[in-house]
């Protein structure tokens, strides 16, 4: 189930986060993050997927909904990330992803399958949100985050740039990362 921690963000390592909302309701996820300039919606999802599609396969899958977004003309390239728990570099990966980071352009994902938590920092606030199956998350660019996949990831999502070169991270050093609970 989708869900949203949000947390005030202390600035001393040592502090405890303190909880500010904490929720399941989608209607209360889009709004707390619309409130923040982030995107959310549920999107229908297709039946499950054969285990061996590959990238070509869930993107014809969600051709519609791909057309649909790339309508705006905002977000030319389109691709497909699928991982499972037997993925040789889901450990590295994994370290990667957890290492709160920027983009010169809005992060946007659709999760076809599985889940993955999504990490915001904003000013002064922490936000945990947890993507389940048919969640459409927008962040934009410049926005601190990170993303934990979990110790056993599984999960599939359609990906969304403006830049053709695809996924390219400007990490900035921050430890924060280490100070709020993972995926598991």
């Amino acid at each position: 189930m989708t869900r949203l921690s949000l947390y005030r963000d202390s600035a001393s390592a040592n502090a405890a986060a303190t909880t500010l909302l904490e929720s399941d309701d989608p209607n209360v996820i889009a709004l707390a993050l619309a409130e923040r300039g982030l995107g959310y919606e549920r999107w229908p999802v297709k039946p499950e997927l054969p285990a061996a599609a590959d990238q070509t396969a869930v993107l014809a899958a969600y051709a519609a909904e791909i057309a649909q977004v790339q309508g705006s003309g905002t977000y030319p390239t389109v691709d497909a990330i699928r991982l499972g728990p037997d993925h040789p570099d889901r450990a590295a990966l994994r370290q990667k992803f957890l290492s709160e980071h920027t983009h010169s352009e809005d992060e946007v994902r659709f999760f076809v399958e599985g889940r993955g938590l999504f990490v915001i920092h904003l000013e002064g606030e922490v936000l945990q949100v947890l993507c389940e199956t048919g969640d459409f998350l927008r962040v934009p660019s410049g926005t601190r985050h990170w993303f934990d996949m979990g110790s056993a990831p599984q999960f599939t999502a359609i990906r969304f740039f403006d830049n053709p070169a695809g996924w390219v991270a400007e990490f900035t050093g921050d430890g924060i990362a280490s100070r709020y609970p993972l995926l598991d």
